[in-house]
This record gives C-alpha cells, structure tokens and sequence, in this order.
C-alpha cells in the first residue's frame, strides 16, 4: 500500500441553525464536524489533533477515536451519486484525508509510521444524523452505513508531528483477515451471524465500544436501534 496523507483538518465545534424553525433541517445544532485544512506541521495528540474538538464527548473524540480518517476518493462517489459538489474533502468531518486506501484495505489493528507519530486502526466510523444535517440530506448516514464508505478511526501510540504530503509506512498487520469493510458487514449486514460476531469481538484490538456491542449481540441478542443515531433530531 501506497497510502498518502493529501489533507489534514481541524476545527472547534461550532453552533449554527436557526432556534426558531420549525423545519427540522433547520434547527440549530452543534457540531464539531466543521474543519479547516492546516497547512505545515500539526501536532497528534493522544485524544486529538492540535486544535480540533468535539462537541459530543460521549460519541466522538478520546483515545479510541483520536483521528476520524476519510479517503478522500469517496467524496467522487457521493458528488455523483447525490449530484452535489458541496460534498468534498474535509466535509465528512475527517481529520486525515487519505489518497491510495479503502475500507477494503484496511484492517483493524494495522499500526503505520507517520511522520513523528504511530497510529493503530481501532474501530470503523458509525456515521450519526450530523453529516445529514450539514448538507441537508436526511438519509446521508443510513446510506454511508450501507455503502460501508464510513472512515474509520486511528487511535495514537506515539504522538509526534504530521504534516500533509507523508506517506504512511505499515509497521504491523496483526488481523489482515478484519479489515473495516469486513467489520462494517458483521455490525451492520450480516447480524445474525453470532460465529463472526464473537469472532469479531475476540480481536483484542477493536475499540472497546464494538467489542461490547457485538459481545450484547452474542450474550444477549441485544442490536441497538440504529434510529437514534442515523437520524436522531433531523426526524
């Protein structure tokens, strides 16, 4: 794999909507899915990058989710599927946009040198209704979910300095078999499967939030209402 970092982006959570309209669409919201490019070096943190933020702790951010990742070949995909070209690179809300790579590629665990800092796949992004409310498309999460062009997220060994234009150097694949296409059809897909979804959640290195979910699923047959999350305020 020749996987370029083309773009990095940042941004604080912003407040933007109308409190007054009775449009859901059109309510204000807040959100940390509005990003900049940086330009030159930035530094990786632990949780974050230098200068970003989220505005839902509990569902976005920390150490399993320290940098949202998005190849940015995908945004082709969705400005011709939607026919919109407001849909481009940085408005997923991804930090790293990357070049060469898909979910198809990637697998959980994979662990890359880039520039200063180390960085491990943990888990796949579960889009939320934010995407859908920032370009006004209702069913934008439920239709990234199900072509499974989701992003994925880098939790951060080693932390150290980044900048746009580096390549990714592959240090380790210790689940080739789990790559995040694969886990997005167990979680979302095939969810009857209870073998692969104990499988899945055997591999010590997903992110402990689907490790539990899939865990539920087995014990329990406990499936989250995907509603909440895929369309949440914009009903």
């Amino acid at each position: 794999m020749d996987i370029l970092l083309k773009e990095i982006f940042v941004g604080k959570p912003k407040t933007v909507g109308n409190k007054e309209a009775k449009e859901p669409m059109e309510r204000e919201w807040t959100s940390g899915i509005f990003k900049e490019p940086v330009q030159g070096p930035i530094r990786v943190g632990k949780t974050n990058l230098s200068g970003d933020g989220q505005a839902d702790l509990k569902n976005h951010g920390g150490p399993e989710k320290a940098i949202f990742v998005y190849p940015c070949s995908h945004y082709f995909y969705w400005q011709n599927e939607l026919k919109t070209a407001e849909i481009r690179p940085g408005g997923m809300g991804e930090n790293f946009s990357l070049e060469n790579v898909s979910e198809e590629q990637i697998a959980i665990g994979d662990t890359f040198q880039i520039g200063e800092a180390i960085v491990q796949v943990s888990q796949p992004r579960q889009p939320c209704w934010k995407p859908a409310r920032r370009f006004k498309i209702k069913e934008l999460a439920l239709l990234i979910q199900n072509t499974g062009k989701t992003g994925w997220y880098f939790r951060v060994l080693q932390e150290g300095f980044v900048q746009a234009g580096e390549k990714f150097v592959l240090l380790e694949r210790p689940f080739p078999e789990w790559t995040v296409a694969r886990c997005n059809h167990v979680m979302h897909v095939d969810k009857h499967n209870m073998e692969l979804a104990q499988e899945l959640a055997n591999v010590e290195l997903l992110a402990v939030n689907w490790r539990k979910t899939l865990t539920d699923r087995v014990e329990k047959g406990v499936s989250k209402d995907i509603r909440k999350r895929v369309l949440g305020p914009n009903e």
